[in-house]
């Protein structure tokens, strides 16, 4: 009875160069092997099917004009597809040992979806093998997800101090504030803190960072000062909200550059505005990343903040 698992590679890389060189001689020489040791793998390859595998030609198999019998051929063609099989196996290997195949997950805090996904198509082009996963999420959930080992790699504002990070800045994140170009404030050349801490201030969900910054600006500018603040969920509400004079906004300029642009929202100008901070790429410090990984990181930070909206 024929048991596959005792039959070798060097069995049937033995019976291949036979069929294709005609001879156990020339086999040998193309395999670098001793016509002996090719003749004991057809042997041992013959004893496990319980058949003849090989005609030998006149002058015996290590002589010209051997020949694959019926049985010997269906064993060359199988042998035929586990080579084809194994080189796709190892150009993939390698495709994943050198970063060009394999998926990465990138984290983006909601501020950056507005250039996250452009960022994503260029990172399509450059490895069309990679996968890259984009999660988007407030800053508490992206800093969980990177906790949890869900991401690779992130990118947002501050980084966070838990989990351990490599962080690299990418391009600088002003926030600015904003309101309706009807708004009174908006025919002043620079809004003083008395006016401003009469308006409403539309902010993000606790645990974002817009909203930190915020709170933080606030505080220091009106030295603890009480403000009305309505809390919002997404950076698209806050947007379309201060355009329908709901109140006004401190937010990143990256998610409003199309309003500020076609004028459906005009910029503020106050004291210690525009907030300038940092986009970071972060991955956490004590994950070595996969070769995928690695190059993706290294071309987001070859990039130098160029994907980010101008």
């Amino acid at each position: 009875m024929t048991k596959p698992e005792a039959i070798t590679f060097k069995q049937l890389r033995a019976l291949s160069a036979v069929a294709a060189c005609g001879s156990i001689t020339q086999a040998a020489a193309q395999i670098g092997l001793t016509p002996p040791a090719v003749h004991t793998q057809l042997r041992l390859l013959e004893e496990n099917f319980d058949c003849k595998l090989l005609n030998r030609g006149p002058g015996g198999a290590s002589k010209a004009g051997a020949t694959l019998t019926l049985q010997g051929d269906s064993v060359l063609a199988a042998a035929q597809v586990i080579e084809a099989a194994l080189e796709s196996c190892a150009q993939k290997v390698r495709a994943f040992n050198e970063g060009m195949e394999g998926a990465v997950v990138l984290g983006v805090v909601s501020t950056g979806k507005y250039f996250a996904p452009h960022l994503v198509a260029l990172l399509k082009e450059a490895f069309p093998q990679v996968e890259v996963v984009l999660k988007i999420g407030n800053r508490d959930v992206i800093i969980a997800a990177l906790q949890d080992g869900a991401l690779d790699l992130a990118i947002m504002g501050r980084p966070p101090r838990r989990p351990e990070v490599v962080a690299v800045p990418l391009g600088p994140h002003p926030h600015v504030l904003i309101a309706p170009p009807e708004h009174p404030l908006a025919q002043q050349d620079m809004v003083l803190p008395d006016a401003l801490f009469k308006e409403v201030f539309l902010a993000r969900e606790e645990g974002s960072g817009t909203r930190i910054l915020m709170t933080r600006y606030l505080d220091a500018l009106g030295y603890g000062a009480p403000y009305k603040m309505i809390e919002m969920g997404t950076n698209e509400t806050i947007k379309q909200s201060v355009i329908a004079g709901l109140g006004i906004a401190i937010i990143s300029r990256h998610t409003v550059t199309e309003e500020l642009r076609s004028g459906r929202l005009v910029e503020l100008k106050a004291d210690r505005l525009p907030l300038l901070r940092q986009w970071f790429l972060i991955r956490r410090a004590d994950h070595a990343p996969n070769p995928a990984t690695a190059r993706v990181e290294a071309f987001i930070e070859a990039q130098n903040g160029a994907f980010l909206p101008n």
